[in-house]
């Protein structure tokens, strides 16, 4: 079933070990089909990489005829006008990933990176796939955004947008034979043999891909296993377990610079013409959530509603900082050494044969928020 995609993305990650994998704006994503997760909903993930290592979640309520929302933001954004990833009360959900093969103009780099006020535009406004590419279709040019921006609604229905300053290709989730879409740092659209996250493209591939032919991805499985799991396809080698005390950060999924994972589990999808209640959204719409670097962080569900998100993902502390997100970025200095202009990863700290690793006490605890939450949810 995946054969021949599998060996077309291989070929690119072994191509791509070349060169270093060093954008700062990165991140892994997924689009998951509700037929693919065993409570049948579809959801959205996204392993955020970037040089701003403070974030924050938030709720924000309707105003002026737009829609309430909840949403990752960076810790400085006291306004909240740049949304990273977040769902909204109609049941439609948004994040992106960074590309780097599908600018083709002049446009400055100071007029660019807009895509995090195009994710607050959608938040406030669209119910639907389709209403994400009208707002696309009728932003102004250019949009200052280089993109794959990846969608659900309350349909089932998915995509990803491959965006630059004054087009997009849109490939929809019913179009693919896997029934997920994976998106790194390049855009399967744009140019060939250009961009970031080939190899880590193919490490989420190669890891999802037992689970999709058992019908079997999770929002626990992305941000449990994904996220925190230290595989590298091009070297065909899992070194989770290793007990490596210097591996070089290089082409894993969890990086230095990943600051949070984030699985938007959406309703079992409704018929064409239903209307969508938006107490159903708020009751069966959770916005799993870990903050600051991943494989230490903690879940906490998050729906949209005023009480919706955890005191401890706010920006309650000096400078928007969260609880929880500093909690996790300093367990990340313990876990991290630099040697010139290279991390390297005491891996004993988060994985060892006694189960004491920071990643291993975190996932444990995280088991039972992932069980009482969907115990809650199932009720409702």
């Amino acid at each position: 079933m995946y054969m021949i995609k599998k060996i077309f993305i291989i070929a690119i990650a072994i191509s791509s070990i070349l060169f270093s994998d060093i954008d700062s704006h990165a991140c892994t994503s997924a689009i998951i089909g509700a037929d693919l997760n065993p409570y049948g909903r579809p959801i959205l993930w996204k392993h955020r990489d970037t040089s701003t290592t403070d974030n924050k979640v938030e709720y924000v309520p309707a105003e002026n005829g737009g829609f309430s929302y909840v949403a990752l933001y960076n810790a400085a954004d006291r306004k909240l006008q740049e949304a990273w990833m977040g769902m909204n009360e109609a049941g439609f959900a948004v994040m992106n990933t960074a590309s780097y093969n599908l600018k083709d103009d002049k446009v400055p780099n100071k007029k660019m990176d807009k895509e995090g006020f195009v994710m607050t535009k959608a938040l406030r406004s669209c119910k639907t796939v389709d209403d994400f590419a009208v707002l696309l279709d009728t932003l102004p040019r250019p949009m200052g955004v280089e993109a794959n921006f990846g969608v659900i609604d309350a349909y089932g229905n998915g995509a990803f947008f491959e965006t630059n300053n004054h087009s997009y290709i849109r490939f929809d989730l019913k179009d693919s034979p896997d029934g997920m879409l994976v998106r790194t740092n390049y855009s399967h659209g744009g140019r060939p043999n250009e961009g970031y996250g080939f190899v880590r493209e193919a490490n989420a591939e190669c890891l999802l891909a037992p689970y999709a032919d058992k019908k079997e991805i999770t929002s626990e499985l992305l941000t449990e296993t994904i996220s925190r799991t230290f595989y590298h396809d091009g070297k065909k080698k899992d070194f989770t377990m290793s007990g490596n005390t210097a591996l070089l950060d290089e082409d894993f999924i969890p990086r230095y610079k990943s600051t949070a994972t984030i699985a938007i589990e959406g309703c079992k999808p409704l018929k064409e013409g239903e209307s969508v209640d938006p107490e159903l959204v708020k009751n069966q719409y959770i916005m799993w959530t870990g903050i600051g670097y991943p494989p230490v962080s903690r879940i906490r569900a998050v729906r949209i509603a005023p009480d919706g998100v955890d005191s401890e993902l706010k920006g309650s502390l000096p400078g928007g900082h969260s609880i929880l997100g500093d909690e996790a970025v300093k367990k990340r200095g313990e876990v991290f050494t630099r040697k010139g202009k290279n991390m390297y990863i005491n891996l004993p700290l988060l994985y060892n044969e006694k189960g004491t690793g920071y990643a291993q006490q975190a996932m444990e605890e995280n088991k039972q928020t992932y069980k009482q939450e969907i115990e809650n949810r199932d009720r409702r």
